[in-house]
């Protein structure tokens, strides 16, 4: 079976349960080698790609702020639902739409958007529990929209959606942690231990990919991912960052430095 096309029909799915079985009928095929990625299919813009029609997609200033009452922790809960949920699309159009990369590149990204249909289905049966279900509030759309940005270049893709966007999590989770811990909601603390260790090799995978693209063209690594944050996000990237964690996805001691002089 072609492996683009099938994560294409997974990518562009609107129904959820669809396209969890689709990523996970892909994921299985893989294992088993059973997936072709000789023959190309028609790559194109994907500005919206399948998704249900609720959350309501709004500003990310208009997205309401989310306090300490028990609303406020569910609203948290269905935004981190909502962030896996995109983090599926977006490991399934690395896999669709960039198809001059080595086999592996594949079998990587069709694990990270089985492990992000996981990590899904973990979040929105949690949200089923408490009598709510994924759709429920607003949420943004920022996640795809720097994938939308990335579309041109898989080293820009690389550098900036596992390297930035999704070590953002790996920065952020502990703190949230303490927050759960705390809470009613406290059966959280578990779920989001299981997305953190998957997703310090997700950046891993982020950071292999980039690193081997950037030795592939001859480029200098740091001065590459400089000029894309510059170009794509601005002379800032947000800190605190989790350095513990980053190490364990492989960033290097000269990208951590990097990283650092923005918190001074």
């Amino acid at each position: 079976m072609n492996g683009f096309e099938l994560a294409y029909h997974a990518l562009m799915n609107n129904t959820i349960e669809e396209k969890i079985k689709l990523t996970q009928q892909l994921y299985a095929l893989s294992v088993n080698h059973q997936l072709d990625y000789s023959d190309a299919f028609p790559i194109q813009k994907t500005p919206n790609p399948g998704r249900p029609q609720k959350p309501e997609l709004v500003r990310f200033q208009s997205v309401p702020r989310r306090d300490s009452s028990d609303l406020g922790f569910i609203n948290t809960i269905h935004a981190i639902c909502h962030i896996e949920f995109n983090a599926i699309n977006l490991a399934l159009d690395a896999i669709y739409r960039f198809q001059d990369m080595p086999e592996p590149f594949y079998q990587d990204w069709i694990q990270v958007a089985f492990e992000e249909a996981k990590h899904f289905s973990l979040l929105s049966a949690y949200l089923l529990k408490l009598g709510y279900q994924y759709g429920d509030f607003d949420a943004h759309d920022g996640l795809w929209q720097m994938t939308t940005d990335t579309d041109y270049d898989v080293l820009a893709r690389m550098a900036l959606v596992p390297r930035v966007l999704e070590a953002r999590g790996l920065d952020a989770t502990p703190k949230i942690q303490k927050r759960f811990k705390h809470s009613n909601f406290s059966h959280m603390v578990d779920i989001l231990d299981i997305i953190f260790k998957d997703e310090i090799n997700h950046v891993k995978i982020g950071n292999t990919w980039f690193h081997y693209l950037c030795q592939q063209r001859q480029v200098d690594p740091l001065t590459t991912f400089d000029k894309l944050v510059k170009k794509h996000i601005g002379a800032q990237l947000r800190g605190p960052f989790n350095i513990e964690a980053r190490k364990l996805a492989n960033f290097s001691q000269q990208e951590l430095d990097y990283l650092c002089h923005f918190q001074k």
